[in-house]
């Protein structure tokens, strides 16, 4: 399917697309065993899926921690995904020389909140032809949106949607306002709803060796979930996991699956 059938697809999905899978790679067994439960659920609810996950996770808090396969071996990883599962692939990118080589196994690129404003990264992920994910930046005014999706379509990309991600309150907290489903709607795409990292609590976790990580309030996803579903987003995005407590990335904001092969 190429990028424009697939965006289509997407943007008709009832009541919602589902970006979901666990933050980052940490093994290929690991990564096709959570495809596979992820898939069996959502075909069972009649709900058009794409995998994500990612092979780096370069803004990290602490530099000591773990960060996924890198670009080659998580590329790989994916494809074999997409191959085994016959899934579409969303996976993020932090420079410009990431977007060829992920466009040639994603089907979405996604650009992190932190470069929402980036724009030859924007520019970069268009040329690919793939649809792009932006995430809206934690200190980002809705309408900034407007302005990021504009970057891709000048740049010849009209496969673009727009993803909310929570909002800084203080230092160490972030908020959901649902206001911000709606004033996204002006950037004239698809809406996306980030039901896990919004609840991110960043570096908000002291750590006992010193330093600090990033918390979360997982028991509140499904709270957020259903709010944007209210509110009419057209797709949610959600990071899931076999075993969050023992996750390397973002444990506090993954949601907890009791899984089951088919």
């Amino acid at each position: 399917m190429d990028s424009t059938a697939l965006f289509n697809q997407l943007k008709a999905a009832e009541p919602f697309f589902l970006l979901a899978g666990p933050n980052v790679i940490e093994s290929e067994a690991h990564v096709l065993k959570m495809a596979g439960y992820i898939k069996d659920i959502t075909s069972k609810l009649g709900l058009q899926l794409v995998f994500k996950s990612s092979f780096d996770k370069a803004n990290r808090t602490s530099s000591k921690s773990f960060r996924g396969p890198g670009l080659e071996e998580g590329l790989k990883i994916l494809q074999k995904v997409k191959m085994t599962f016959d899934l579409p692939i969303v996976t993020d990118v932090h420079e410009a020389s990431q977007c060829e080589p992920v466009g040639r196994v994603a089907d979405i690129i996604q650009i992190p909140a932190f470069l929402c404003r980036q724009t030859d990264l924007l520019v970069a992920a268009a040329k690919t032809g793939k649809i792009v994910n932006i995430k809206k930046g934690q200190f980002c005014a809705p309408s900034v949106m407007v302005n990021s999706a504009e970057k891709v379509r000048l740049a010849g990309n009209q496969n673009v949607m727009v993803c909310e991600r929570g909002t800084m309150f203080g230092y160490n907290d972030l908020i959901v306002d649902p206001r911000n489903l709606e004033w996204m709607r002006e950037a004239n795409c698809p809406v996306v709803a980030d039901v896990t990292h919004s609840l991110q609590q960043p570096a908000g976790k002291k750590l006992d060796g010193g330093g600090v990580a990033s918390g979360g309030l997982r028991e509140l996803i499904p709270c957020i979930a259903r709010t944007s579903v209210a509110v009419g987003v057209d797709g949610i995005f959600m990071e899931v996991h076999d075993d969050p407590l023992n996750a390397p990335v973002d444990g506090p904001t993954q949601w907890v699956g009791v899984f089951k092969s088919s």
